[in-house]
């Protein structure tokens, strides 16, 4: 049985935000299928309490991912354990992320270049896990689709579920045009797994591009619904979604910050937020000041001064653009 149903739409494991305030904020915007934030196997080993925060369920996920990361094969096979202990739908496996600091120990999108070494700590989980495995990987190669497709085909080979590609290099982090054909191709050469599409989807253009181009029907969303997490509801309902108010808008950033206030105590939840905020007022026509204003928060009193602000300072000139180009992006309603 499938993992996941045709059209479904995802949300990508992201470090430092996919915790559960942030998969909370997602599930109201329409989010069905999310994970936890990237964990690192050592820090999961060595730090267990505190990464354990980070594998925490809401009651009201009916499907949660957790995603691992690393090469160590002792650390691996101590995550996987761990992981084994609590509840969860799927345990994912990054092979794609082209962060330094990930990449520096071997791990993420430079693991995945090397194909064995890849392929065998992939074996670990696989062998280890309780729960279904699947897999997120990266273009190995921008010109040469053979070693993606060796790196999909093993993983396919050692029991992954389903394969997550971004359709980018390792080089090319998050910018840049994605390589739907490369996608396209690990689909069709996968036909009884789970290929799911993943780079540059931040509307409903790039949606329907990335599915007509790769010929997949289940994608991922990352930094595309970062601020953003109606995201979801407007790529699943098409022509009949309506964008938040203002007052819909300012109750999820009430809700999502209050849910890090409740998790992380107010000081570190103050500092976790200021990037949440700046988040929030993109694309959605904010004088610049609401930026500084979010760049000071520090305490719950700076946050609700930022609240009181956003009416006064949204710009009119918004409404005005949008009724200029009715086919522009729509990311609040009057």
């Amino acid at each position: 049985m499938p993992l996941y149903p045709e059209n479904a739409l995802l949300m990508a494991p992201l470090s430092g935000f996919t915790d559960l305030p942030y998969r909370r904020a997602a599930r109201a915007g329409g989010c069905r299928f999310a994970f936890t934030e990237m964990v690192d196997v050592a820090s999961l080993t060595y730090a267990r309490e505190r990464s354990a925060g980070m594998l925490r369920r809401g009651p009201e996920e009916e499907f949660l991912g957790v995603q691992l990361v690393g090469a160590d094969h002792e650390f691996i096979r101590r995550a996987a354990d761990v992981v084994n202990e609590y509840e969860f739908s799927v345990v994912d496996f990054n092979l794609g992320c082209p962060v330094p600091k990930v990449a520096k120990k071997g791990a993420g999108a430079e693991l995945g270049r090397h194909l064995d070494a890849a392929l065998a700590c992939f074996a670990i989980i696989a062998e280890r896990s309780r729960h279904p495995v699947t897999a997120k990987i990266r273009i190995v190669d921008a010109e040469d689709p053979a070693p993606t497709l060796a790196l999909a085909k093993g993983l396919a080979e050692l029991g992954a579920q389903a394969i997550t590609v971004h359709g980018r290099i390792k080089e090319a982090f998050y910018s840049g045009p994605v390589n739907f054909g490369m996608i396209r191709a690990v689909r069709e050469a996968l036909p009884g797994v789970q290929v799911i599409a993943n780079g540059g989807v931040t509307g409903r253009v790039k949606y329907q591009e990335i599915r007509r181009e790769t010929g997949c029907s289940l994608v991922m969303l990352a930094r595309g619904a970062m601020g953003n997490p109606w995201l979801f509801n407007e790529l699943s309902l098409g022509d009949a979604y309506v964008p938040p108010d203002i007052d819909e808008w300012l109750g999820v950033i009430r809700e999502h910050v209050e849910g890090m206030i409740e998790l992380y105590g107010e000081e570190s939840a103050m500092r976790m937020a200021r990037k949440i905020l700046h988040d929030y007022l993109k694309g959605r026509g904010f004088h610049s000041v609401m930026k500084a204003l979010a760049s000071a928060v520090a305490m719950r009193a700076d946050f609700e001064a930022f609240l009181a602000r956003t009416k006064q300072e949204h710009s009119e000139s918004y409404w005005t653009q949008l009724e200029a180009n009715p086919a522009a992006e729509r990311r609040l309603r009057r």
